[in-house]
């Protein structure tokens, strides 16, 4: 059941509102002033705030203001009885669901209410999912390698810098970009990943820029590419060294200008993205070979993350083993396995050229192949090395 807080100096407002909502099968709550009704907010958790404006204390606008400063706020539809455009406009700006006019239009108020407990759900659904891609992306570990990346990270995030990763493969250089994002002010925004490596050369230009129908043999359809999905939000390019020439000069463009055409266009679209980009590969080599432009580089290359391999964060290896245990035993719908101390230890002997990529599957197989308790043996016997 919904739970909504009536906040108005009129008891006859509060009482009318009361019995029409309680009839729809609402919890409701009165509060006779702004105070109060502040006050409430803070103690209890509410999905939905009735708000006058015009009240004595504190009015319905600055009740609002620090509402949304709690960590857990409702959503709010305003009402009052000296409504006007500039207080509608400005109840909304301060992040108000909607403004209602007294005395309120009984159809318009509950659908107003239904469509914001709606959107109250939606937030909270989306909280909650977001949480579970967090926690799939979560980077584990505590070693001094990895605490100067995280501390890179809260620096660099909040920012629009362009962000360039460097590592080898396998040592989570798509989880830095992830949380790069994450953590930034584009967090509602898309993300939108593209693997440079996986996509023929001659497809890549439409991948990131889009095409016209007819633009080649194969464009049936016009097709909005990744640059444009990503609008507003931040746009990761990883294997970065991977991509041609031809296409390296329209992502210059789009950095220098935040314009780019699709392909068969001529016609020039604005975007707002963040590029993030990444690779295993050496740019500066590539760059005195002639494979990748120098000017691109020291677009990317704002901010360098260098993602250290795991022989460097051996250290982290008996936290990882614990989480990928419990997210194997979670994905196959087991308990988890125990693993005992002196694998543990073997497991970090071993060089991980591979790095984390190559440690999860080994856990995997030991999971699957070894006791119930994986032991040292298991790890002899399963374990390549």
């Amino acid at each position: 059941m919904s739970k909504i807080l009536l906040i108005d100096d009129e008891r006859s407002i509060r009482i009318s509102l009361r019995e029409i909502l309680e009839y729809e099968n609402y919890e409701v709550l009165e509060a006779q002033d702004g105070i109060e009704g502040l006050q409430k907010i803070k103690k209890e958790e509410f999905d939905l705030v009735l708000c006058d404006v015009k009240m004595p204390k504190m009015d319905g606008i600055e009740v609002l203001e620090q509402a949304k400063n709690l960590e857990k706020c409702p959503q709010f539809i305003m009402i009052s009885a000296h409504g006007s455009i500039e207080t509608a406009v400005e109840a909304t700006k301060k992040g108000a669901f909607d403004f209602i006019p007294k005395p309120p239009d009984l159809n318009r108020l509950l659908l107003t209410v239904r469509n914001a407990l709606e959107k109250k759900q939606l937030v909270n659904e989306t909280k909650i999912l977001r949480g579970k891609l967090s926690k799939k992306f979560d980077m584990v570990g505590n070693s001094p390698a990895l605490s100067r990346v995280r501390d890179t990270i809260e620096k660099v995030a909040p920012t629009d810098a362009r962000v360039l990763i460097t590592g080898q493969n396998g040592t989570g250089k798509e989880l830095v970009a992830h949380w790069i994002h994450q953590k930034s002010r584009r967090i509602e925004a898309p993300y939108v990943a593209v693997n440079c490596a996986a996509i023929p050369s001659e497809l890549i230009e439409s991948e990131l820029f889009g095409h016209e129908k007819g633009a080649f043999t194969s464009a049936h359809k016009q097709r909005v590419g990744k640059f444009e999905q990503a609008q507003g939000g931040s746009i990761f390019l990883d294997e970065i060294g991977d991509m041609s020439l031809s296409a390296q000069s329209k992502v210059l463009r789009a950095l220098q200008e935040n314009v780019i055409n699709r392909v068969g266009s001529d016609k020039d679209i604005k975007v707002d993205v963040r590029v993030l980009a990444a690779t295993n590969k050496d740019l500066k080599k590539e760059i005195e070979s002639g494979r990748f432009r120098e000017d691109l580089y020291h677009r990317l290359s704002v901010i360098l993350i260098q993602v250290p391999p795991l022989k460097e964060r051996k250290e982290d290896i008996p936290l990882l083993i614990e989480k990928f245990l419990g997210d194997i035993s979670q994905e196959n719908g087991n308990a988890p396995k125990k693993i005992h101390p002196d694998a543990v230890k073997k497991l970090q002997e071993f060089p991980w050229t591979g790095n984390i990529r190559e440690l999860r599957n080994v856990v995997e197989r030991l999971v699957i192949l070894g006791d119930s308790t994986i032991s040292l043996e298991d790890v002899k016997k399963y374990a390549d090395y």
